[in-house]
């Protein structure tokens, strides 16, 4: 990996905070069949490596990410070829899902089209006050179909609705007050705000976390009966390994837990 790579994985420090930047400010970190690429190999090279237990998902640049590459997407007008970059976008997107550990979009400037969809594929989203979001790819004939799949699952369907049939710009508050993003802060602050929901992760199990995270959307897609069977079932897992038997006795104990 080089300076030079569309997607600079870096680990911030021995506790296991990772951050994946995409590198190409010059075209603003487009989603080009190279950075999905390369976000793809990332990301399958960090569920491997079970020292990481958090991912800040940043980009290099002025924006986060406008979206798909449109003069690569229109060079080759061919349906097999945009069924083959949908799906390569798709299995990216769901391999933010599949990891292991949160996974927090970091985000400035312009989150637009995919580059929406990624923000609300991340777990978490902090934005600085000069972000803005949009589904805009109606405004180029292309409704933002599948931006629409992470979309709706954050946030109200009238809301994801007119997103997506008006192409419009909100503002990172508007995105904060719909649940698009988790935290809004000004652009010198969005690093030590970021910090603190890592700091925060870190000092809890990563295997409680992962399964969390497994049974957070497993259960979503699921009837209530169902996703409580899920859930009971993912509790009494979790409450026979180490951490949590651990976690509570540290608490009728009254002292703090030791997962080291």
């Amino acid at each position: 990996m080089t300076m030079n790579d569309p997607a600079l994985i870096e680990k911030r420090d021995a506790r296991g905070a990772v951050t994946l930047t995409m590198n190409r400010p010059q075209n603003f970190n487009a989603l080009s069949e190279e950075m999905l690429a390369a976000l793809q190999a990332a990301l399958d090279r960090l569920a491997q490596d079970e020292s990481v237990r958090v991912v800040v998902l940043g980009a290099a640049g002025k924006a986060f990410c406008p979206g798909h590459n449109l003069k690569e997407m229109i060079a080759e007008p061919a349906l097999d070829y945009y069924q083959r970059l949908f799906a390569q976008c798709s299995r990216m997107m769901l391999s933010i899902q599949k990891l292991p550990v949160p996974v927090i979009a970091r985000v400035q400037g312009i989150a637009t089209a995919a580059g929406c969809q990624l923000v609300a594929q991340c777990d978490l989203a902090v934005a600085s006050t000069d972000a803005s979001f949009a589904v805009s790819g109606v405004n180029f004939g292309l409704f933002c179909a599948t931006p629409s799949v992470p979309l709706l699952r954050n946030i109200a369907p009238k809301q994801a609705m007119e997103m997506l049939v008006t192409g419009d710009f909100i503002s990172a508050q508007q995105a904060l007050e719909r649940g698009l993003v988790n935290r809004v802060v000004a652009a010198d602050q969005l690093d030590a705000e970021i910090e603190k929901l890592v700091a925060s992760i870190l000092q809890k199990p990563r295997v409680a976390i992962a399964m969390g995270k497994e049974l957070f959307y497993r259960q979503r897609e699921m009837g209530i009966e169902a996703a409580y069977q899920l859930a009971g079932q993912t509790m009494a897992v979790n409450m026979m390994d180490h951490c949590a038997q651990e976690g509570v006795t540290a608490f009728t104990e009254k002292r703090k837990p030791s997962w080291n």
